[in-house]
């Protein structure tokens, strides 16, 4: 009889293992730098308090080498959600759908590239396949992805406090409530002589929509999934919150802002910015404090905060300026935002839950990309095998609940290496790269060449900032030679777009110059909606085409194929069909020598045009 009831309580206990489904949170911060915390203080303590981070990462496990999908926030947050490689969906950079353009003080131009979800049949992103399990979800706080929010029961989007004022050295908020954002009367860390108990903080509606959205999920008795994105640390670089400002100018030892005036000081001295960060962390604190005195319903006894994972991290490395403005120094790495090397991807990562244990760090390599396949894990959530093949990321909730120090693929072969593709901004900043072990491989597509930086000797940090090239150096000429032909391949493997040459060079040489292809006649058919142009003979031939085009309906530029015909006998033609609600369209040519070529924009009319 006591063997039965062993036996049965066991079944019973697996039955609830099996159906328990954990809550989820991804505390995703804009912009926010490696070093901005205390969570790693390599070399030089920051001097931002960052409590809560401190207090998550020793609750769960924190990341050393924690990765963005990449350097800039659009292509980073879509890459979280959909799970697929930037390069992958072309989603590469933000502001997208736009001609491509380029100052003539630059040698390159970038390519077309999209700033939406992909559409196709079959695709699906991390809250529409965790609302198909039976979960309720929101979206609190950021977006800047175009498009519809998909699979969201909830979204929230407004800045709430994080927003310009007239003057950042004077426009504070009061305990007048009749303010947009008055102080609360609670009092919060962090703690001063002027200011033993702590100091007020400004109404953060970003946060108080997510902590309501926590507490009404309790009463629907469902698991749910919540996408926090906040505007901050992102620019404007401001604080509403005077003592919070007044605590790091004592702090750093520098005179209260008498105005406006942009903060000039090198290295991480710019008091709105240590404002900023500890503001997140504050509100990292309210959520935490929300779940662990919230009990939740699903299971009796317990409480939120034992029932639900958190992911924190940022979209990018940090903003190190702007214009003449010093925001931060993301030292020792090198660069930041928008760059590629590791003070443009390395970032904060943190992961607590019901199965980590608390107080544990891993030193493998991880990128947000493997959040969906792993909150796929955790949760017990399917995917169709097409839906499953186009992840990029890779499952490791091994890891997290302590069955593996390796990150592992679906075939038990641990991960070799992670990439990135940013052929964007200026030329120096267009570039690919992948790191694998000790090392990480530059493409520069300002002349193709390659740049090898040994980021680790012997499981220690050894050139981490990326000081010296090792490309010209024999010893390592197997290294540059296996990561690139990897990253070449990785490339081609996701149609990758690459940077042309900008023909409007102002140092471009009059050889180059002649052989540009030339557009000379163009020609349009209204009723059938096709489009086409002629080019000059004795030019450069065409190597690809396409037609970016603006309709009623969506009226941004999409891409659509063209096709060069070289007929016996006949001039170079490029022709295209149309959509019926075509507004306007641009063709745009890349010759051999990797020139882009773009025709004027051209007004489609309802006759037809010679």
């Amino acid at each position: 009889m006591r063997v039965l009831f062993v036996l049965v309580s066991f079944l019973f206990s697996c039955i609830a293992q099996a159906e328990f489904k954990p809550n989820i949170i991804i505390f995703y911060v804009d912009d926010l730098g490696w070093q901005d915390t205390n969570i790693y203080n390599v070399g030089k303590s920051s001097p931002w308090q960052t409590p809560n981070m401190q207090a998550l990462a020793n609750d769960g496990m924190l990341f050393t080498q924690g990765y963005s999908p990449a350097p800039t926030c659009g292509p980073s947050r879509a890459g979280l959600l959909t799970g697929q490689h930037p390069a992958k969906t072309g989603f590469t950079h933000v502001n997208g759908n736009r001609l491509p353009n380029s100052s003539n003080a630059q040698k390159m131009i970038a390519p077309f590239f999209i700033n939406s979800l992909p559409t196709g049949v079959g695709e699906i992103i991390l809250s529409e396949a965790l609302q198909q399990n039976g979960y309720r979800t929101a979206q609190v706080g950021k977006w800047h992805i175009h498009g519809t929010k998909k699979g969201f029961d909830m979204a929230y989007t407004k800045r709430g406090a994080h927003s310009k004022v007239e003057d950042r050295s004077k426009d504070f908020s009061s305990y007048n409530p009749k303010e947009k954002f008055p102080l609360g009367n609670e009092l919060y860390p962090p703690m001063s002589e002027k200011h033993p108990n702590g100091i007020p903080y400004p109404y953060q509606p970003v946060t108080e929509e997510a902590l309501n959205f926590i507490r009404d999920s309790t009463n629907d008795e469902q698991p749910f999934f919540l996408y926090l994105a906040h505007w901050m640390v992102h620019y404007p670089i401001v604080t509403r919150n005077r003592n919070l400002l007044e605590y790091y100018t004592d702090k750093l030892g520098i005179d209260f802002p008498k105005d406006k005036s942009d903060i000039t000081t090198p290295g991480q001295t710019n008091p709105y910015y240590g404002a900023m960060v500890t503001t997140v962390d504050w509100s990292l604190g309210r959520v935490l404090d929300v779940l662990k005195t919230t009990d939740d319903p699903r299971n009796p006894g317990k409480k939120l905060i034992e029932t639900t994972y958190i992911f924190m991290s940022s979209d990018n490395g940090g903003a190190e300026d702007r214009r003449k403005e010093i925001i931060t120094d993301n030292a020792p790495l090198d660069m930041g935002k928008k760059y590629a090397q590791e003070g443009g991807v390395r970032v904060p990562m943190i992961i607590s839950g019901p199965t980590i244990k608390a107080g544990t760090q891993f030193d493998g390599m991880v990128n947000q990309l493997d959040y969906f396949p792993t909150i796929m894990s955790l949760t017990g959530t399917t995917l169709t095998t097409k839906q499953q093949a186009k992840l990029s990321g890779l499952d490791i909730s091994p890891v997290l609940n302590g069955k593996s120090n390796i990150v592992k693929n679906a075939s038990g072969i641990e991960r070799e290496f992670l990439w990135w593709h940013f052929p964007h901004n200026s030329d120096a900043q267009m570039q690919s790269a992948i790191r694998e072990g000790d090392f990480k491989l530059y493409k520069n597509y300002k002349d193709n060449s390659y740049s090898l930086f040994q980021l680790y000797k012997n499981g220690q940090m050894h050139d981490i900032g990326e000081q010296k090239d090792l490309v010209a150096e024999k010893a390592y000429a197997n290294i540059v030679n296996s990561l690139s032909n990897k990253l070449e391949t990785l490339l081609a493997e996701h149609n990758a777009e690459f940077p042309s040459r900008n023909p409007k060079y102002k140092d471009l040489s009059e050889a180059d110059k002649n052989v540009l292809p030339v557009i000379e006649k163009y020609t349009y058919n209204a009723k059938q909606k096709i489009a086409s142009i002629q080019l000059a003979t004795n030019k450069t031939p065409l190597n690809n085409a396409y037609v970016l085009v603006k309709g009623k309906k969506y009226k941004r530029y999409v891409r659509h194929n063209a096709s060069i015909e070289t007929k016996p006998g006949s001039k170079l033609m490029v022709t295209a069909k149309l959509p019926a609600d075509v507004i306007e369209y641009v063709f745009v040519l890349i010759d051999n020598n990797n020139f882009m070529i773009q025709s004027d924009v051209i007004k489609a009319k309802k006759k037809d045009s010679l």
